[in-house]
Protein backbone atom coordinates (compact mmCIF):
# COMPACT_ATOMS: atom_id res chain seq x y z
CA UNK A 1 0.00 0.00 0.00
CA UNK A 2 1.22 3.49 -0.70
CA UNK A 3 1.03 5.53 2.23
CA UNK A 4 -0.76 9.14 1.36
CA UNK A 5 1.47 12.26 2.24
CA UNK A 6 0.86 13.88 5.89
CA UNK A 7 -1.91 16.94 5.21
CA UNK A 8 0.32 19.09 7.11
CA UNK A 9 2.87 18.62 3.94
CA UNK A 10 0.42 19.38 1.48
CA UNK A 11 -0.46 22.72 3.22
CA UNK A 12 3.18 24.16 3.03
CA UNK A 13 3.63 22.35 -0.27
CA UNK A 14 0.23 24.36 -1.20
CA UNK A 15 1.51 27.58 0.55
CA UNK A 16 4.54 27.95 -0.87
CA UNK A 17 2.66 26.85 -4.60
CA UNK A 18 0.35 30.37 -3.41
CA UNK A 19 3.53 32.33 -2.70
CA UNK A 20 5.28 31.46 -6.14
CA UNK A 21 1.69 32.27 -7.92
CA UNK A 22 1.50 36.02 -5.96
CA UNK A 23 5.09 36.37 -6.87
CA UNK A 24 4.61 35.48 -10.86
CA UNK A 25 1.09 37.63 -10.69
CA UNK A 26 3.38 40.79 -9.32
CA UNK A 27 5.99 40.33 -11.27
CA UNK A 28 4.31 39.99 -14.52
CA UNK A 29 1.85 43.61 -13.13
CA UNK A 30 4.96 44.67 -12.94
CA UNK A 31 6.14 44.48 -16.65
CA UNK A 32 2.66 45.17 -18.12
CA UNK A 33 0.43 48.77 -18.62
CA UNK A 34 -2.84 46.76 -18.21
CA UNK A 35 -3.48 44.92 -14.86
CA UNK A 36 -6.66 42.45 -14.72
CA UNK A 37 -8.18 42.01 -11.29
CA UNK A 38 -7.79 37.93 -10.00
CA UNK A 39 -10.53 35.92 -12.39
CA UNK A 40 -12.59 35.98 -9.33
CA UNK A 41 -13.60 39.34 -10.08
CA UNK A 42 -13.97 39.57 -13.73
CA UNK A 43 -16.58 41.60 -15.32
CA UNK A 44 -16.92 42.13 -19.23
CA UNK A 45 -15.08 44.76 -20.54
CA UNK A 46 -13.08 45.13 -23.43
CA UNK A 47 -13.18 41.94 -26.54
CA UNK A 48 -10.87 39.35 -25.44
CA UNK A 49 -8.31 40.48 -28.27
CA UNK A 50 -7.57 43.57 -26.67
CA UNK A 51 -7.00 42.12 -23.08
CA UNK A 52 -4.12 40.14 -21.62
CA UNK A 53 -5.22 37.78 -19.13
CA UNK A 54 -3.76 36.68 -15.76
CA UNK A 55 -4.47 33.67 -14.31
CA UNK A 56 -4.70 33.02 -10.38
CA UNK A 57 -5.44 29.66 -9.13
CA UNK A 58 -8.49 29.71 -6.77
CA UNK A 59 -7.23 29.41 -3.26
CA UNK A 60 -9.03 26.10 -1.01
CA UNK A 61 -10.87 28.12 1.99
CA UNK A 62 -9.98 25.83 5.52
CA UNK A 63 -8.47 22.85 5.98
CA UNK A 64 -8.11 19.91 2.91
CA UNK A 65 -10.34 16.56 4.22
CA UNK A 66 -8.21 13.41 3.66
CA UNK A 67 -9.25 11.75 0.75
CA UNK A 68 -11.94 9.68 -0.02
CA UNK A 69 -12.02 5.76 1.05
CA UNK A 70 -11.29 3.25 -1.78
CA UNK A 71 -14.77 1.82 -2.84
CA UNK A 72 -16.71 0.74 -5.76
CA UNK A 73 -16.92 3.42 -8.62
CA UNK A 74 -20.03 4.56 -10.50
CA UNK A 75 -21.03 7.75 -12.43
CA UNK A 76 -24.28 8.55 -14.64
CA UNK A 77 -24.52 11.80 -16.21
CA UNK A 78 -22.19 14.22 -18.58
CA UNK A 79 -22.00 17.43 -17.62
CA UNK A 80 -22.66 20.74 -19.72
CA UNK A 81 -23.07 24.43 -19.73
CA UNK A 82 -20.42 27.12 -18.96
CA UNK A 83 -20.02 25.63 -15.28
CA UNK A 84 -19.78 22.08 -14.59
CA UNK A 85 -22.35 20.42 -12.48
CA UNK A 86 -21.04 16.51 -11.99
CA UNK A 87 -23.32 13.79 -11.32
CA UNK A 88 -21.25 11.15 -9.33
CA UNK A 89 -24.15 8.77 -8.29
CA UNK A 90 -22.67 6.21 -5.49
CA UNK A 91 -18.85 7.18 -6.23
CA UNK A 92 -16.49 8.36 -4.40
CA UNK A 93 -14.57 9.50 -7.73
CA UNK A 94 -15.86 10.56 -10.99
CA UNK A 95 -13.81 10.22 -14.59
CA UNK A 96 -14.44 13.58 -17.26
CA UNK A 97 -13.63 13.53 -20.88
CA UNK A 98 -13.43 17.28 -22.02
CA UNK A 99 -12.03 19.77 -24.83
CA UNK A 100 -12.83 22.43 -26.66
CA UNK A 101 -10.88 24.44 -29.70
CA UNK A 102 -10.63 28.09 -29.11
CA UNK A 103 -8.22 30.33 -30.32
CA UNK A 104 -5.58 30.38 -27.51
CA UNK A 105 -2.56 31.98 -28.41
CA UNK A 106 -1.61 32.48 -24.24
CA UNK A 107 -1.71 28.86 -23.61
CA UNK A 108 1.13 28.30 -22.08
CA UNK A 109 0.35 30.58 -19.13
CA UNK A 110 -2.14 28.52 -18.22
CA UNK A 111 -0.15 25.29 -17.49
CA UNK A 112 1.66 26.17 -13.92
CA UNK A 113 -1.82 27.58 -12.45
CA UNK A 114 -3.82 24.40 -13.73
CA UNK A 115 -1.42 22.00 -12.94
CA UNK A 116 -1.15 23.16 -9.10
CA UNK A 117 -4.89 23.16 -8.59
CA UNK A 118 -4.68 19.84 -10.12
CA UNK A 119 -2.24 18.63 -7.49
CA UNK A 120 -3.49 20.47 -4.49
CA UNK A 121 -7.07 19.19 -5.24
CA UNK A 122 -5.61 15.44 -5.95
CA UNK A 123 -6.61 15.21 -9.37
CA UNK A 124 -5.00 13.14 -11.48
CA UNK A 125 -4.88 12.60 -15.53
CA UNK A 126 -3.67 14.28 -18.25
CA UNK A 127 -4.30 17.58 -20.01
CA UNK A 128 -3.11 19.47 -23.69
CA UNK A 129 -3.12 22.58 -23.75
CA UNK A 130 -2.43 24.22 -27.46
CA UNK A 131 -3.44 27.31 -29.39
CA UNK A 132 -6.31 25.60 -30.83
CA UNK A 133 -7.73 24.85 -27.55
CA UNK A 134 -7.89 22.79 -24.28
CA UNK A 135 -8.29 18.71 -24.24
CA UNK A 136 -8.05 16.20 -21.26
CA UNK A 137 -9.39 13.09 -18.98
CA UNK A 138 -9.43 13.97 -15.13
CA UNK A 139 -10.13 11.99 -12.14
CA UNK A 140 -11.26 12.70 -8.73
CA UNK A 141 -13.73 13.55 -6.33
CA UNK A 142 -16.53 15.25 -7.91
CA UNK A 143 -16.00 18.64 -5.70
CA UNK A 144 -12.34 18.62 -6.80
CA UNK A 145 -13.00 18.07 -10.43
CA UNK A 146 -15.90 20.49 -10.92
CA UNK A 147 -13.53 23.28 -9.32
CA UNK A 148 -10.69 22.16 -11.75
CA UNK A 149 -13.12 22.27 -14.80
CA UNK A 150 -14.94 25.76 -13.46
CA UNK A 151 -11.26 27.47 -13.21
CA UNK A 152 -10.73 26.40 -16.60
CA UNK A 153 -13.61 27.92 -17.94
CA UNK A 154 -13.10 31.17 -15.99
CA UNK A 155 -11.23 31.83 -19.36
CA UNK A 156 -13.97 33.65 -21.81
CA UNK A 157 -11.89 31.06 -24.59
CA UNK A 158 -12.97 27.62 -22.92
CA UNK A 159 -15.79 28.63 -22.07
CA UNK A 160 -18.53 25.26 -23.08
CA UNK A 161 -16.29 22.81 -22.61
CA UNK A 162 -17.54 19.62 -24.56
CA UNK A 163 -17.35 17.06 -21.23
CA UNK A 164 -18.43 13.23 -20.66
CA UNK A 165 -18.37 11.74 -17.28
CA UNK A 166 -17.76 7.79 -17.42
CA UNK A 167 -18.28 5.13 -14.82
CA UNK A 168 -15.08 4.98 -12.50
CA UNK A 169 -13.85 1.21 -11.69
CA UNK A 170 -12.08 -0.09 -8.60
CA UNK A 171 -8.96 -0.42 -10.22
CA UNK A 172 -8.77 2.82 -10.94
CA UNK A 173 -10.16 3.89 -7.86
CA UNK A 174 -6.89 1.98 -6.33
CA UNK A 175 -4.88 3.60 -7.93
CA UNK A 176 -6.19 7.39 -7.72
CA UNK A 177 -5.72 6.64 -3.89
CA UNK A 178 -2.72 4.64 -3.68
CA UNK A 179 -4.21 1.53 -2.45
CA UNK A 180 -2.65 -0.77 -4.41
CA UNK A 181 0.91 -1.91 -4.67
CA UNK A 182 0.22 -2.52 -8.37
CA UNK A 183 0.03 1.48 -9.35
CA UNK A 184 2.62 1.07 -11.85
CA UNK A 185 4.03 4.62 -10.54
CA UNK A 186 6.78 4.74 -13.14
CA UNK A 187 4.57 3.75 -16.16
CA UNK A 188 4.37 7.11 -16.96
CA UNK A 189 0.79 7.09 -19.79
CA UNK A 190 -0.20 3.21 -18.15
CA UNK A 191 -1.09 5.41 -14.50
CA UNK A 192 -3.05 8.11 -15.97
CA UNK A 193 -5.31 8.39 -12.35
CA UNK A 194 -2.97 7.92 -9.91
CA UNK A 195 -3.81 11.53 -7.34
CA UNK A 196 -0.25 12.81 -7.15
CA UNK A 197 0.40 12.09 -11.40
CA UNK A 198 -1.18 14.86 -13.24
CA UNK A 199 0.81 15.92 -16.51
CA UNK A 200 -0.39 18.96 -18.34
CA UNK A 201 1.02 19.49 -21.38
CA UNK A 202 2.30 22.03 -24.29
CA UNK A 203 1.38 21.15 -27.68
CA UNK A 204 0.62 22.22 -31.22
CA UNK A 205 -2.59 21.14 -31.35
CA UNK A 206 -5.00 19.30 -29.15
CA UNK A 207 -5.46 16.26 -31.56
CA UNK A 208 -2.69 16.20 -34.13
CA UNK A 209 -3.63 16.14 -37.72
CA UNK A 210 -0.79 18.14 -38.97
CA UNK A 211 -2.90 20.60 -41.26
CA UNK A 212 -2.26 24.04 -39.86
CA UNK A 213 -4.83 25.34 -42.85
CA UNK A 214 -7.70 22.96 -40.38
CA UNK A 215 -9.42 25.61 -38.37
CA UNK A 216 -12.33 24.31 -36.34
CA UNK A 217 -13.02 27.33 -34.41
CA UNK A 218 -13.55 28.70 -37.91
CA UNK A 219 -16.21 26.45 -39.06
CA UNK A 220 -16.90 22.60 -38.55
CA UNK A 221 -19.80 20.53 -39.64
CA UNK A 222 -23.30 20.20 -38.26
CA UNK A 223 -23.55 18.21 -34.41
CA UNK A 224 -25.99 15.12 -34.45
CA UNK A 225 -27.38 13.94 -31.57
CA UNK A 226 -27.18 9.83 -30.53
CA UNK A 227 -31.47 10.10 -30.49
CA UNK A 228 -31.18 11.06 -34.38
CA UNK A 229 -28.16 9.66 -35.25
CA UNK A 230 -29.60 6.05 -36.36
CA UNK A 231 -32.04 7.79 -39.46
CA UNK A 232 -28.64 9.54 -40.44
CA UNK A 233 -26.62 6.52 -40.75
CA UNK A 234 -29.14 4.27 -42.46
CA UNK A 235 -30.03 6.04 -44.74
CA UNK A 236 -28.11 4.64 -48.05
CA UNK A 237 -26.78 8.35 -49.41
CA UNK A 238 -24.94 8.70 -46.17
CA UNK A 239 -21.33 7.73 -46.62
CA UNK A 240 -20.11 6.78 -42.95
CA UNK A 241 -16.85 7.47 -41.82
CA UNK A 242 -15.28 6.17 -38.54
CA UNK A 243 -11.99 9.00 -38.18
CA UNK A 244 -10.47 6.37 -35.57
CA UNK A 245 -7.33 4.59 -36.33
CA UNK A 246 -7.39 0.72 -37.03
CA UNK A 247 -6.49 -0.93 -33.61
CA UNK A 248 -9.56 1.21 -32.36
CA UNK A 249 -12.41 -0.24 -35.47
CA UNK A 250 -11.23 -4.00 -34.80
CA UNK A 251 -13.12 -3.99 -31.41
CA UNK A 252 -15.94 -2.67 -32.61
CA UNK A 253 -17.43 0.54 -35.14
CA UNK A 254 -21.76 1.58 -36.15
CA UNK A 255 -22.95 -0.60 -39.19
CA UNK A 256 -22.13 0.25 -42.52
CA UNK A 257 -19.24 2.61 -41.28
CA UNK A 258 -16.47 2.79 -43.50
CA UNK A 259 -12.55 1.83 -42.08
CA UNK A 260 -10.34 4.34 -43.54
CA UNK A 261 -7.27 1.84 -42.47
CA UNK A 262 -5.24 4.49 -40.99
CA UNK A 263 -2.63 4.09 -38.34
CA UNK A 264 -2.47 8.22 -36.73
CA UNK A 265 -5.27 11.07 -37.15
CA UNK A 266 -2.67 12.30 -38.81
CA UNK A 267 -3.29 9.62 -42.27
CA UNK A 268 -6.44 10.94 -42.76
CA UNK A 269 -6.35 13.51 -45.06
CA UNK A 270 -4.10 11.81 -47.20
CA UNK A 271 -6.80 9.21 -47.18
CA UNK A 272 -9.63 11.51 -48.11
CA UNK A 273 -7.78 13.03 -51.02
CA UNK A 274 -7.36 9.16 -52.26
CA UNK A 275 -10.83 8.13 -51.57
CA UNK A 276 -12.69 11.28 -53.32
CA UNK A 277 -10.65 13.11 -55.50
CA UNK A 278 -7.88 11.04 -57.06
CA UNK A 279 -10.91 8.29 -57.77
CA UNK A 280 -8.43 5.30 -56.87
CA UNK A 281 -9.84 1.63 -56.54
CA UNK A 282 -11.24 0.56 -53.19
CA UNK A 283 -7.96 -1.08 -52.38
CA UNK A 284 -7.79 1.81 -49.97
CA UNK A 285 -10.39 -0.15 -47.43
CA UNK A 286 -9.95 -3.15 -45.21
CA UNK A 287 -12.31 -5.78 -47.12
CA UNK A 288 -11.95 -8.03 -43.65
CA UNK A 289 -14.06 -5.05 -41.58
CA UNK A 290 -16.33 -3.85 -44.44
CA UNK A 291 -19.38 -5.37 -45.17
CA UNK A 292 -21.17 -5.38 -48.63
CA UNK A 293 -22.72 -2.14 -47.87
CA UNK A 294 -19.93 -0.64 -47.21
CA UNK A 295 -18.24 -2.03 -50.49
CA UNK A 296 -20.97 -0.90 -52.22
CA UNK A 297 -20.66 2.64 -50.53
CA UNK A 298 -16.89 2.33 -51.69
CA UNK A 299 -17.47 1.85 -55.58
CA UNK A 300 -20.05 4.25 -55.46
CA UNK A 301 -17.73 6.76 -53.76
CA UNK A 302 -14.85 6.20 -56.01
CA UNK A 303 -16.59 6.12 -59.61
CA UNK A 304 -14.46 7.60 -61.77
CA UNK A 305 -17.21 9.92 -63.14
CA UNK A 306 -17.39 13.37 -62.01
CA UNK A 307 -20.08 14.22 -59.70
CA UNK A 308 -21.03 15.96 -56.34
CA UNK A 309 -19.44 15.32 -53.05
CA UNK A 310 -21.54 12.49 -50.85
CA UNK A 311 -22.77 13.87 -47.70
CA UNK A 312 -20.57 12.39 -45.10
CA UNK A 313 -21.35 11.58 -41.34
CA UNK A 314 -18.30 11.03 -39.17
CA UNK A 315 -17.61 9.73 -35.39
CA UNK A 316 -15.07 8.50 -32.94
CA UNK A 317 -14.84 8.22 -29.36
CA UNK A 318 -15.76 11.12 -27.91
CA UNK A 319 -16.23 13.74 -30.46
CA UNK A 320 -12.79 15.61 -30.93
CA UNK A 321 -11.48 13.86 -33.82
CA UNK A 322 -14.26 13.84 -35.83
CA UNK A 323 -14.93 17.77 -35.35
CA UNK A 324 -11.49 18.35 -36.61
CA UNK A 325 -12.04 16.14 -39.24
CA UNK A 326 -15.17 18.00 -40.28
CA UNK A 327 -13.78 21.25 -40.61
CA UNK A 328 -11.45 19.58 -42.97
CA UNK A 329 -13.83 18.12 -45.13
CA UNK A 330 -15.42 21.47 -45.01
CA UNK A 331 -12.29 23.10 -46.67
CA UNK A 332 -12.36 20.36 -49.33
CA UNK A 333 -15.62 21.38 -50.59
CA UNK A 334 -18.17 19.17 -49.12
CA UNK A 335 -21.06 20.72 -48.45
CA UNK A 336 -23.17 18.22 -45.95
CA UNK A 337 -20.67 17.45 -43.58
CA UNK A 338 -22.46 15.46 -40.62
CA UNK A 339 -20.93 14.35 -36.58
CA UNK A 340 -21.93 12.82 -33.58
CA UNK A 341 -22.24 14.89 -30.66
CA UNK A 342 -20.68 13.48 -27.89
CA UNK A 343 -19.32 10.68 -29.74
CA UNK A 344 -19.52 7.03 -29.37
CA UNK A 345 -19.43 6.98 -25.45
CA UNK A 346 -22.21 9.39 -25.84
CA UNK A 347 -24.12 7.43 -28.03
CA UNK A 348 -23.03 4.18 -25.66
CA UNK A 349 -25.02 6.00 -22.78
CA UNK A 350 -27.89 7.34 -24.05
CA UNK A 351 -28.84 4.79 -26.83
CA UNK A 352 -30.62 1.44 -25.26
CA UNK A 353 -28.61 -1.73 -26.68
CA UNK A 354 -32.01 -2.96 -28.54
CA UNK A 355 -32.07 0.23 -30.39
CA UNK A 356 -28.63 0.41 -31.09
CA UNK A 357 -26.79 0.25 -34.69
CA UNK A 358 -23.29 -0.15 -32.65
CA UNK A 359 -21.52 -3.27 -32.63
CA UNK A 360 -18.59 -4.48 -30.61
CA UNK A 361 -16.79 -2.73 -27.84
CA UNK A 362 -15.41 0.57 -27.89
CA UNK A 363 -11.71 1.41 -27.05
CA UNK A 364 -10.54 3.92 -24.45
CA UNK A 365 -7.72 5.61 -23.82
CA UNK A 366 -7.52 4.45 -19.71
CA UNK A 367 -7.71 1.70 -17.65
CA UNK A 368 -10.97 0.29 -18.73
CA UNK A 369 -9.29 -0.44 -22.28
CA UNK A 370 -12.96 -0.97 -23.55
CA UNK A 371 -16.51 -0.33 -22.69
CA UNK A 372 -19.83 -1.55 -23.75
CA UNK A 373 -23.73 -0.29 -23.77
CA UNK A 374 -24.28 1.68 -20.81
CA UNK A 375 -20.53 2.78 -20.64
CA UNK A 376 -20.23 -0.94 -18.81
CA UNK A 377 -16.86 -2.05 -18.45
CA UNK A 378 -15.45 -4.24 -21.71
CA UNK A 379 -13.59 -7.41 -22.43
CA UNK A 380 -10.77 -6.20 -23.71
CA UNK A 381 -7.35 -6.28 -22.39
CA UNK A 382 -4.11 -4.18 -23.31
CA UNK A 383 -0.57 -5.44 -24.64
CA UNK A 384 1.71 -3.30 -22.93
CA UNK A 385 3.92 -4.08 -25.65
CA UNK A 386 2.13 -2.14 -28.46
CA UNK A 387 -0.81 -0.43 -26.05
CA UNK A 388 -3.12 -1.93 -28.49
CA UNK A 389 -6.39 -3.83 -27.33
CA UNK A 390 -6.49 -7.40 -27.47
CA UNK A 391 -9.18 -9.69 -26.74
CA UNK A 392 -9.79 -13.31 -25.25
CA UNK A 393 -8.76 -15.14 -28.48
CA UNK A 394 -6.04 -13.04 -28.75
CA UNK A 395 -4.64 -14.27 -25.83
CA UNK A 396 -4.68 -17.94 -26.79
CA UNK A 397 -2.03 -17.13 -28.97
CA UNK A 398 1.26 -18.42 -28.88
CA UNK A 399 2.75 -14.46 -29.97
CA UNK A 400 0.97 -13.95 -26.67
CA UNK A 401 3.37 -13.15 -24.00
CA UNK A 402 2.01 -10.79 -20.99
CA UNK A 403 3.77 -7.37 -20.80
CA UNK A 404 5.55 -8.31 -24.03
CA UNK A 405 3.69 -8.52 -27.39
CA UNK A 406 0.36 -10.10 -28.75
CA UNK A 407 -0.15 -11.44 -32.51
CA UNK A 408 -0.73 -7.55 -33.69
CA UNK A 409 3.02 -6.70 -32.75
CA UNK A 410 4.79 -9.54 -32.28
CA UNK A 411 6.32 -9.86 -36.04
CA UNK A 412 7.00 -5.84 -35.82
CA UNK A 413 9.41 -6.30 -32.34
CA UNK A 414 12.81 -7.03 -32.79
CA UNK A 415 14.44 -9.80 -29.73
CA UNK A 416 16.24 -6.82 -27.99
CA UNK A 417 12.91 -5.00 -27.70
CA UNK A 418 11.14 -8.12 -26.30
CA UNK A 419 13.98 -8.60 -23.96
CA UNK A 420 13.75 -5.16 -22.84
CA UNK A 421 10.31 -5.52 -22.33
CA UNK A 422 10.69 -8.51 -20.18
CA UNK A 423 13.26 -6.82 -17.96
CA UNK A 424 10.23 -4.12 -17.39
CA UNK A 425 7.74 -6.73 -16.25
CA UNK A 426 10.30 -8.60 -14.02
CA UNK A 427 10.78 -5.02 -12.47
CA UNK A 428 7.12 -4.26 -11.83
CA UNK A 429 6.50 -7.74 -10.86
CA UNK A 430 9.33 -7.95 -7.76
CA UNK A 431 8.92 -4.55 -7.02
CA UNK A 432 5.15 -2.97 -8.15
CA UNK A 433 7.29 -0.26 -9.86
CA UNK A 434 8.74 -0.04 -13.24
CA UNK A 435 12.68 0.30 -12.89
CA UNK A 436 12.47 -0.93 -9.18
CA UNK A 437 14.84 0.72 -6.63
CA UNK A 438 17.89 0.35 -9.80
CA UNK A 439 15.38 3.06 -11.42
CA UNK A 440 16.07 1.07 -14.77
CA UNK A 441 19.84 0.51 -14.29
CA UNK A 442 20.94 -3.10 -14.58
CA UNK A 443 20.93 -4.84 -11.45
CA UNK A 444 24.46 -6.36 -12.40
CA UNK A 445 25.97 -3.47 -13.38
CA UNK A 446 25.42 -2.03 -10.10
CA UNK A 447 26.09 -5.11 -8.37
CA UNK A 448 29.41 -4.84 -10.04
CA UNK A 449 29.64 -1.38 -9.18
CA UNK A 450 29.21 -1.81 -5.38
CA UNK A 451 31.59 -4.80 -5.37
CA UNK A 452 34.33 -2.17 -6.39
CA UNK A 453 33.28 0.03 -4.61
CA UNK A 454 33.72 -1.84 -1.46
CA UNK A 455 38.04 -2.22 -1.51
CA UNK A 456 37.85 1.73 -1.93
CA UNK A 457 35.63 2.64 1.27
CA UNK A 458 37.62 0.19 3.47
CA UNK A 459 41.09 1.87 2.38
CA UNK A 460 39.73 5.18 2.88
CA UNK A 461 38.39 4.24 6.21
CA UNK A 462 41.95 2.61 7.22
Amino acid sequence: MLPSPPLTALSKAAAAAAARRAATVAARSRRRLLVLPAVASLVPGPPPALCRRVRLMPQLEGPRAPPPPHGRGFAAAAAGGDGATLDAGDSELVVVSFYRFADFPDHAELRRPLKELCEELRVSGGIILAPEGINGSICGTPEAVEKVLNFIQSDDCLKGLRMIQSPVTPEDEAIHHGHTSQSPVGAGEDAPFRWDHVRVKLKKEIVALGDPGVMPTKTVGKYVKPKDWNALISDPDTVVIDVRNMYEIRIGKFKRAVDPCTNSFREFPSWVDDQFQLAESDSQLCSENNDNTIGRQSEDVNSSKPKELPRVAMYCTGGIRCEKASSFLLSKGFKEVYHLEGGILKYLEEIPKAESLWEGECFVFDKRVSVEHGLAQGTHKLCYGCKKPVSDEDMESPEWEYGVSCPYCFATKSEEEKERARARQRQFETWGVIGGPDKGRSPKRLEANHTAEEPKQLSSSV
